[in-house]
């Protein structure tokens, strides 16, 4: 370089040769609001390790030796067998075999390769990347249906103030960016007709959402996911604000909405900018190198180490459901649980809000559900609402405390089954020959943790995998267990089971979005009816989203593996390297009216497909006073 170049590139600062590249981690360490284009630029400016690559598929591949339904999943049975179509071990080779561009590139390829399952309890997952921030737009959609009939998208009715509540610092920026008169006037838009989304109609969002999303077997589920709901949980009412508005990954930078604006006859054009938000198990960081190191290499909680509980994942917070949605005060001896009662005004129909299995334990949580069953029922309650929306898979035992008892014994939950491979066996004989490995019961191949088919608890030397159980599933040879039984009493039934059910089940009805199996058992054992809220109505809706049997993860079973000194079989999953970890179905449980096939892909269709209005889009009583009316006779 001649000696002018060179002061020349000494006076401009601009040599390519003599400048080194900015950090892009080190731009947005320590902020809590970023540009989703500068979290991109740090997410990806990490290239491949083939190490921790190599790392990450060995332990999904053998971690989904466990899981159940791998086979069953390459293409599930009707009427699951367009939406379950995976197979999950082939896309895994394909991903060995790929080169991407980045780290993150990397971890999208495995993220949405396992939700193709459409499978909550299978799952992976990275905490460098997923949910370390959480990309929000003001604006949670609904699903609207007027008087006519006619469905159309609408901006939520409360997304002002849901959005002014939970994100306060913000909302200057998102008043900023509306174009024109509109500037400053951001709830002028709360209730809008979403007429385009990004130059689309609605629904191509909806369902491209639905085909990435995961979680649910059920197309309308996933379709329902995209939209808001709301929660009940211990500390309140929690809205919801759906997947248009919250996305774990910062994959979009704006959203591009046609809106028909109320008292507007011409739409209008707008262009919203997401924000990304640190979530709330973020840990600090200056640059990349800190970034690296304290959110994305393996933690002490990450592997299986001794015999300990179970990995838990903090759920994603959301805002308060706005005052002017909130049930009324519920009964006295609600809240402090996941479970609110309330009487409707009718003065007969009894409301059970259960927002949640998580409680302060499982005997709290039965202990406050017979509580108030038996408050609701002295109070002249004579029919009873169960509300379960957004609720999580859980204790199918609770079911009892409803329905009659000839129907919860000897069986309130699912004969079930778990899969029987080498390395399963080998755990077992393990614990067959040295029980004092586990005297307190916490692993989970431990025969003295299960009962037969005949409901007989197993002796300590007793190989419950055996005799196996083999079948061809979609081509492939599997291997099972023998049928288990009951496993809910007496544990389960820490309260004892009314000699009749509190409410009759031909009179009580369970009102969800599809996602919480605790309607298998109620339903199917006694007839209870199911109303899934605010699904598109030409779509089917179904009542359960994934039923299982049993979840766990790579923790718990690497722990089973660790206990019982089999780390070197050559089945077991190494070590996890990276911040992240593995879900599966370890038992699948068989249906109730076809108890020779596992319930998971067996039709659960909902009575009623509740359209939701602007009266009643998420207003807790508003719903059920309409299902009330759609429901009983008077």
């Amino acid at each position: 370089m001649s000696s002018i170049k060179v002061l020349l590139a000494f006076a401009l600062g601009a040599s390519n040769a003599l400048a080194q590249p900015a950090d892009p981690c080190a731009k947005i360490g320590g902020q809590k609001w970023i540009a989703p284009a500068d979290l991109r630029a740090c997410f990806t400016s990490f290239p491949v390790d083939p190490v921790i690559k190599e790392n990450i598929i060995e332990v999904i591949n053998k971690t989904l030796g466990f899981h159940t339904s791998t086979n069953y999943q390459i293409q599930a049975p009707h009427p699951f067998d367009r939406d379950v179509r995976e197979d999950v071990l082939a896309d895994l080779s394909r991903i060995r075999r790929r080169s991407r561009k980045s780290d993150c590139d990397l971890h999208i390829d495995f993220s949405r390769t396992l939700k193709r399952l459409n499978d909550g309890h299978c799952t992976w997952t990275n905490n460098c990347y997923d949910s370390l921030f959480l990309n929000y737009l003001p604006i949670p959609l609904v699903l609207l249906t007027d008087a006519r009939g006619t469905q159309s998208v609408h901006i939520a009715p409360a997304a002002f103030d849901v959005s002014t509540a939970d994100f306060p610092n913000q909302i200057q920026v998102w008043q900023d960016a509306l174009p024109g008169n509109l500037k400053g006037k951001l709830s002028t838009l709360s209730g809008a007709n979403v007429l385009q989304i990004n130059n689309e109609d609605p629904f191509v969002a909806v369902n491209a959402n639905a085909a990435i999303t995961g979680s649910y077997q059920s197309f309308g589920t996933r379709q329902n996911s995209f939209f808001s709901s709301y929660q009940s949980a211990p500390t309140g009412w929690m809205y919801i604000i759906g997947n248009f508005t919250q996305q774990a990954l910062p994959l979009h930078d704006n959203a591009e909405l046609t809106l028909q604006v109320s008292g507007s006859i011409k739409p209008i054009r707008i262009k919203l900018p997401f924000r990304a938000r640190n979530g709330p198990n973020t840990v600090a960081f200056t640059n990349s190198t800190t970034f690296r190191q304290n959110n994305c290499v393996a933690r002490p909680t990450t592997n299986g180490i001794d015999i300990n509980s179970l990995m838990d994942h903090a759920p994603i917070p959301n805002v308060d459901l706005p005052l002017t949605l909130q049930p009324p005060s519920s009964l006295p001896g609600s809240g402090g649980t996941a479970a609110r009662f309330y009487l409707l005004k009718d003065r007969v129909t009894g409301v059970l809000a259960l927002g949640s299995f998580l409680d302060v334990s499982y005997e709290a949580l039965l202990e406050s559900l017979y509580t108030g069953l038996v408050d609701l029922k002295e109070r002249g309650a004579k029919r009873l609402v169960i509300d379960v929306l957004l609720d999580m898979p859980g204790f199918v035992c609770i079911a009892h405390l409803v329905g009659a008892k000839a129907t919860t014994v000897p069986q309130a939950g699912l004969y079930t089954t778990a899969r029987a491979g080498p390395l399963d066996q080998e755990i077992v004989s393990v614990l067959n020959r040295d029980p004092s490995i586990d005297s307190t019961l916490s692993l989970f191949y431990n025969p003295l943790a299960w009962r037969n088919i005949t409901n007989e608890f197993f002796d300590a030397d007793d190989h419950w995998l055996r005799p196996v159980v083999r079948k061809v599933i979609n081509g492939r040879q599997d291997a099972f267990s023998p049928r288990l039984g009951q496993e809910c009493q007496p544990q389960g039934f820490l309260i004892p089971p009314p000699e009749e059910g509190l409410f009759d089940a031909k009179q009580s009805v369970i009102v969800s979005n599809g996602r919480c199996h605790l309607q298998i058992s109620i339903t199917e054992n006694g007839g209870t009816r199911n109303v899934v809220v605010g699904g598109k109505k030409d779509v089917k809706q179904h009542f359960c989203g994934v039923i299982g049997g049993q979840s766990t993860n790579f923790r718990q079973m690497d722990t089973e593996v660790k206990s019982t000194g089999l780390k070197d079989h050559s089945l077991a999953p190494p070590d996890l390297l990276v911040n992240g970890g593995q879900g599966i179905t370890w038992r699948l449980g068989f249906g109730i009216k076809n108890p020779a096939e596992p319930a998971e892909w067996q039709d659960h269709t909902a009575t009623i497909n509740l359209p939701l209005t602007v009266q009643t889009s998420n207003n807790p009583q508003a719903i059920w006073e309409e299902v009330v009316k759609r429901v009983f006779t008077v």
